[in-house]
């Protein structure tokens, strides 16, 4: 016989689809997109859609998902992690199809822009990430080593997107895109507050 869902575990994916629904809604209703071209709206919305990813990964890396939790979460921690890499690609390639000298002063941090040098650094710091979890095995790493390498780089991945989103007056909408951010810091805040004794070294015994 199906086990039906808990009521918490509704609530925890009502909660979910509330907080992630709003900031993408804005940005597909954004007047700002009357005035763009096809690729420059694809780039923006895989933006939009990286964040939004963002929000996902300390939530299933803790357990907090109900259903996804144990092997189903890291499991799909890896694929949304593919999923965000592959965002931010086609996000800085549709900015680069649109305007390649402002790509380039961005990736050679000489964009006037301050938010094009933390979306640069948010970006080198997802593919990092990406690039330790595929070379996980062949790096044979310790476990708590890995994880306190992995757990710093999602740290700089979180606070150079939150950054770079909030300093864009784009299609998210300021309140909006200001909650998603919020809420991303908190869950990874707790994240990794709840798995600290996963991450840190352990403390010798006197």
């Amino acid at each position: 016989m199906t086990r039906l869902p808990s009521f918490r575990a509704i609530l925890i994916w009502a909660a979910l689809a509330a907080a992630l629904v709003p900031p993408i809604a804005v940005a597909v209703t954004s007047p700002l997109l009357a005035w763009r071209e096809p690729v420059y709206i694809v780039a923006g919305f895989a933006g939009v859609v990286a964040l939004a990813l963002l929000l996902l990964q300390p939530l299933l890396a803790a357990g907090y998902l109900p259903g996804l939790r144990a092997g189903p979460g890291r499991r799909a921690h890896a694929w949304i992690g593919s999923g965000l890499a592959a965002a931010v690609g086609v996000h800085v390639g549709g900015l680069w199809l649109t305007s390649p000298p402002d790509v380039i002063d961005a990736l050679l941090f000489r964009s006037p822009t301050p938010f094009s040098a933390w979306g640069v650094i948010a970006m080198w710091a997802v593919f990092a990430t990406a690039l330790l979890a595929a070379l996980r095995r062949r790096l044979r790493l310790r476990l708590r080593v890995w994880r306190l390498i992995h757990t710093t780089l999602a740290m700089v991945v979180v606070l150079g997107t939150v950054i770079h989103a909030l300093l864009i007056e784009g299609t998210m909408g300021t309140m909006s895109k200001a909650a998603l951010c919020a809420l991303v810091v908190v869950a990874v805040a707790k994240a990794i507050f709840d798995t600290r004794s996963l991450i840190l070294p352990a403390r010798g015994k006197a």
